[in-house]
């Protein structure tokens, strides 16, 4: 029995393993952050032409929705704390192939498929320890977790970079010659493979965290794309389900378009540098930690619908923040954007989850939330890339692209305030 850090005068029945479970996803996650802007760096490094990078991000991505139907069975089949165990080392190959010569797009593709069966097991040992009363706590914490692991990790890669140029430490990476990659960087890579490897032992030794843990057996026919479309209509067709669901999907795309935004905002409005740029992303991201901690206290799960009145401020916000020209008015904006988005995410996808537990089990639902997810964020950086390569305004696509959340929560989340749910 734990207590809430940030709640006073209540208690908050964590289970045992929960902040070990909460360590160990922001090391996976601080990992899967610094290697991306590691193998930037590497494909720099081996003389790669630069369209080369948002492939990273992409083949990374994809086995979020081509792995869909697999990921969730897989996770229910085994001790979730184990199989996080085994994707960090994974991770740890993945690593490993990438340094030794194996094709970058097929290394981080095998990062990303880790990361994918990663991801169920994790919400899925969540949903299935914590009491529902308090599960919104709970995603307050990961979603805490997450977003710095996401900060600390871009700004770990960044500084790895730096200090393999300086030198890096002395190590047996000195007397490698990998594809002509500067000795220093390898102690880069060892560096996050350190990491990976600290995320595995946390991982492993999480057990069951003092639940009933959900282990269902593993058929092949419950990993056919027919029993996938299935799960998916199920949890769509739900009130519940598909309303949160259809929210925390298109944020999703919106966010990760919003990476993008401000990087050419800051460019083309305010004359910043890209480095200076990615400073302004982290301004989102904390943001989005005061918005996740605020709605830990504010939402429980009977009355999370009325969080979705903070999509109106989200969408309204995001148009307008491509039309400030000045610094000093875009740093409260994009915070509030952060802030706004922590507000709505965290007690949809604790709403989603809930209903995913009911529904379906904890493995295939969050299976079903990360392909809809992800997909809506290939989809969505697809028409971003598009539009701005047709020579759309900024403003107009960040105000196309918001229009169908607008859409979801305008009646929705209007009625639920009024009416509660």
């Amino acid at each position: 029995m734990l207590r809430c850090p940030w709640c006073t005068g209540t208690s908050w029945p964590m289970p045992k393993g929960f902040f070990a479970l909460i360590l160990a996803q922001f090391a996976s996650g601080l990992a899967d952050n610094a290697l991306m802007i590691l193998g930037v760096f590497f494909l720099q490094e081996q003389g790669y032409a630069a369209w080369w990078a948002p492939l990273l991000k992409f083949s990374f991505t994809l086995s979020y929705v081509l792995l869909a139907s697999v990921v969730g069975p897989v996770s229910d089949a085994f001790p979730k704390g184990r199989l996080m165990a085994i994707m960090n080392t994974v991770k740890l190959i993945g690593v490993v192939l990438l340094v030794l010569g194996a094709h970058p797009l097929l290394s981080f593709a095998l990062v990303g498929m880790a990361a994918a069966v990663y991801a169920p097991a994790k919400y899925g040992l969540v949903t299935e320890s914590v009491p529902a009363s308090h599960l919104v706590k709970a995603n307050a914490w990961l979603e805490v977790s997450v977003v710095m692991s996401v900060l600390l990790g871009v700004a770990l890669g960044g500084w790895l970079i730096g200090w393999s140029a300086r030198g890096g430490l002395l190590t047996a990476a000195h007397l490698l010659d990998v594809r002509g990659l500067n000795s220093h960087a390898l102690d880069a890579f060892a560096v996050v493979s350190l990491i990976y490897v600290i995320s595995a032992f946390l991982n492993a030794g999480l057990g069951t965290m003092g639940s009933a843990s959900v282990q269902l057996p593993l058929f092949w026919r419950d990993m056919r794309w027919s029993v996938f479309w299935q799960s998916n209509r199920q949890l769509w067709k739900d009130p519940l389900g598909g309303v949160s669901l259809y929210v925390t999907t298109l944020s999703w795309g919106v966010g990760a378009v919003l990476q993008f935004a401000v990087l050419a905002w800051a460019q083309d409005m305010a004359g910043l540098t890209l480095q200076q740029g990615a400073y302004l992303q982290a301004l989102v991201a904390i943001g989005v930690i005061l918005g996740a901690l605020r709605a830990s206290k504010r939402f429980r799960l009977f009355n999370a619908r009325k969080a979705m009145v903070w999509g109106l401020l989200l969408a309204a916000i995001l148009p307008l923040m491509t039309l400030i020209g000045e610094l000093e008015l875009a740093i409260p904006v994009l915070i509030a954007a952060g802030f706004s988005g922590g507000m709505l995410l965290v007690p949809m996808n604790s709403l989603l989850q809930h209903r995913g537990y009911k529904i379906l089990s904890p493995g295939r639902s969050i299976a079903v939330q990360g392909f809809n997810e992800n997909l809506s964020v290939l989809v969505m950086l697809g028409i971003y890339s598009a539009l701005l390569a047709a020579g759309m305004r900024l403003w107009f696509i960040m105000l196309l692209l918001t229009l169908p959340l607008l859409a979801a929560v305008l009646p929705l989340g209007v009625k639920s305030w009024k009416k509660g749910t």
